[in-house]
């Protein structure tokens, strides 16, 4: 089941806008401080939860670093982050961000998501990438969606794969990690005119 959406006024991402998305699968919201404790015990279950990633979330420590940055982030009209809630388990399950958006170009990147262990390979995943997907092209009618994985990471390419996203291309060397590593990142994309076709 998509998200049903009124014919926007204004097609631009407002970043001052609580937007919240929801199917039968899941709920996503605007992630705030206080989710601190929601995501904690997710976050801190294992420690290589995010270790293609270039932040850090394993301890209590790096976990309000990073929602703080992303509250303040969505401030600064950079990004807007989401805490992730699933129906079937009745628990927080990870983040999620629409981030790289651009109202002129009209199009936006999918990224900076992370989903506990637990709610791995249930399907989960797929359900928040329908509802931000059908948010960018039927509510805001972007033109393009933007993915971005560490080429290392072939879970995270298969799941961009079985959505229908098309292999760009590689960036060298794009990325430092935490422990020093270049990662080399890969990009994928969806067309709004791909999206609405599989309607």
């Amino acid at each position: 089941m998509r998200q049903q959406f009124d014919k926007p006024i204004d097609m631009n991402f407002d970043f001052e806008a609580d937007i919240e998305l929801s199917n039968e699968r899941t709920q996503i919201r605007p992630l705030k401080i206080e989710d601190l404790q929601h995501l904690l015990p997710v976050a801190t279950q294992h420690k290589d939860l995010v270790r293609f990633s270039p932040v850090l979330i394993h301890s209590e420590g790096h976990l309000r670093d990073y929602i703080s940055q992303a509250v303040q982030e969505r401030k600064n009209n950079i990004r807007y982050a989401f805490i992730i809630w699933d129906k079937l388990k009745n628990q927080y399950a990870g983040s999620t961000s629409f981030l790289n958006i651009s109202n002129k170009d009209k199009r936006l990147e999918i990224g900076s998501t992370w989903i506990g262990k637990d709610f791995q390979g249930t399907g989960l995943n797929a359900k928040v990438k329908a509802l931000m997907l059908a948010y960018a092209f039927e509510k805001l009618e972007f033109e393009r969606v933007e993915f971005r994985t560490d080429e290392r990471n072939t879970a995270s390419r298969k799941a961009m794969e079985k959505l229908g996203a098309i292999y760009e291309g590689r960036l060298r060397s794009h990325i430092l990690m935490p422990d020093g590593f270049r990662r080399s990142s890969l990009y994928y994309s969806i067309l709004r005119d791909e999206w609405l076709s599989k309607k």
